[in-house]
Order: structure tokens, then C-alpha cells, then sequence
């Protein structure tokens, strides 16, 4: 059985050039033969790593449907090398870019949660410029396109603007982890530069949305927001409307993979001759 099969080792890619060099780490499963579905795409949010209960039932649906799947740590996150103090979306976007092309599937789903649901809009931009795989599909979980000029930005305090302009960070607790949250002033002015909220988004592809409407970390209006931005797409948005940010619950688990077997029984059928 598929979904017996030893879990895939990581493998590692490197990324950059000279002191930008670093060792991206990414785990794929291959498709089973003959099954030509999109390949799925894991993006992981901020500080999240590809090792986290969503990333790992979406690996295991993709095992029980013998399609392929791809999950890697952004530098400076899980097994990857790279300091996260260095990260910015435009590094990140960068490895998850390197990654889809050194495994070059024909077509992708993306699926991105909060952080990783920018990188996903960002990665649809980037393989429409450069070319690359055929988007057949978008997830987004509880995404934060934007969040460092939309969220973080019109809230910070004065003691974290001094902190940014004195020490080029700041810091904040974190309600997931012990160690706290850092946001630098490289991630915030690049976040100006790959802001995807400023006009039209064409993904070219359906997009389905899961937001938790009681979300403390980017607010349920957020994603409503996101889809006045994306009017030539087939977008679905579900709200939870007791759901959090991380939507790692059972019932939210079975949501995300649901909506993910839909965009992938979708690309089939359009696949077919009519």
C-alpha cells in the first residue's frame, strides 16, 4: 500500500550563490505510475516548517491518491540552512521557485498557509513571468499576502519602531512557540516589494480559501479583502466560524483536505477531451 511506504528522506538543494548560498531542504514523494495529477505543492507559514500537521496529512492524502507531492523548509525554518534572521518573502520565494524547478512537475496545486499563501500568490506571478509548471489549483489556509504592510506594520508600537530603526528588529511573544516571534526591517521593506494586494491577482486557476473567523493573527476581513483582489479566478472562500489561525484541528484537517481532492478532481476533469 502506498500509504505504508517508509517516509521519503530529505533531500537538499542549494540555493544562492557565494555567501547567499544555502542548503534548502525538501521531502517528495513521487507519483505513482500513471497517475497524472497536479503535483501538490506544501508552503508553510512563518517560523512553520514542512514537518507540522498540515503539511503532513497533506503528504499523506497525496500517498493514499498516489499523486506527487513536494514540502520544503524555507532557509532558516526546519532541516534548511540560512539564518532566519537573513529571511525575507523575496529569499523565500526564491527557494520555493528553485525547488519547483529543479523537480519540474508539468502542472502544481499550491497549497500555502498564512505566510505561505503570499508566497503561493507570489509563486503564481513569478511561473507566469519565467515560465515553468501550468498552476491547476490554489489552497490558501488562513493567508497573509501582505502581512508585514497590512498587519504588522499600522500596529506597531513605539517601542518596536525604535527598536527597528536602533537594532533593524524587534521582537514579540508567541502564542505557538517559546521562543519569540522576530520581524526585521529587511522582511518588512522587501514585504513592501512583493506586495500582492495593490491591483489585480491573475492566478489563472481556482483558488479556495479557508479562513477562521476567529483568527487573533490576520483577521477573517483579510481574506475577504483577497478576493476582491482576485476577480477573474474561480475563488471559493470557507469560513470556520469557530476556527483559529492554525486550523490544525480534525475537522479543519478534513476541510483543507477536501478542498484539496476538489481542485484536484477539477484539473482531471479539464484535462479530458470535451
Amino acid at each position: 500500500m502506498s500509504d505504508q511506504m517508509p517516509d521519503a528522506q530529505p533531500q537538499f538543494l542549494t540555493v544562492g550563490e557565494g555567501e547567499a548560498a544555502r542548503e534548502i531542504a525538501m521531502i517528495v514523494r513521487p507519483a505513482q505510475a500513471g497517475n497524472g495529477a497536479p503535483t501538490l505543492v506544501w508552503l508553510s507559514g512563518y517560523r512553520s516548517d514542512m514537518s507540522g500537521t498540515k503539511a503532513v496529512e497533506l503528504d499523506g492524502l497525496a500517498a493514499e491518491l498516489g499523486v506527487a507531492c513536494i514540502r520544503l523548509d524555507y532557509s532558516g525554518h526546519g532541516l534548511s540552512g540560512g539564518s532566519f534572521g537573513d529571511g525575507t518573502i523575496s529569499r523565500w520565494l526564491e527557494e520555493a521557485l528553485a525547488v519547483i524547478h529543479h523537480i519540474a512537475p508539468d502542472r502544481v496545486i499550491l497549497v500555502g498557509s498564512s505566510m505561505g499563501g503570499w508566497i503561493a500568490l507570489r509563486l503564481a506571478q513569478e511561473l507566469a513571468r519565467q515560465g515553468g509548471p501550468k498552476l491547476a489549483g490554489m489552497v490558501l489556509i488562513a493567508p497573509a499576502p501582505d502581512f508585514t504592510s497590512e498587519l504588522i506594520e499600522p500596529n506597531l508600537k513605539a517601542k518596536e519602531r525604535k527598536s527597528l530603526a536602533e537594532r533593524g528588529y524587534f521582537e514579540e511573544r508567541s502564542p505557538y512557540s517559546p521562543e519569540p516571534n522576530i520581524y526585521t526591517r529587511a522582511l518588512i521593506e522587501d514585504g513592501r516589494a512583493n506586495r500582492v494586494l495593490d491591483g489585480i491577482i491573475e492566478t489563472g486557476c481556482p483558488v479556495h480559501i479557508l479562513q477562521g473567523m476567529k483568527d487573533p493573527d490576520v483577521p477573517h476581513a483579510h481574506a475577504m479583502k483577497l478576493v476582491e483582489h482576485l476577480p477573474a479566478d474561480d475563488v471559493v472562500l470557507t469560513f470556520i466560524r469557530d476556527g483559529d489561525h492554525r486550523l490544525s484541528r480534525p475537522g479543519d484537517i478534513a476541510l483543507l483536505l477536501s478542498a484539496v481532492k476538489g481542485i484536484i478532481r477539477s484539473s482531471t476533469n479539464r484535462q479530458m477531451p470535451a
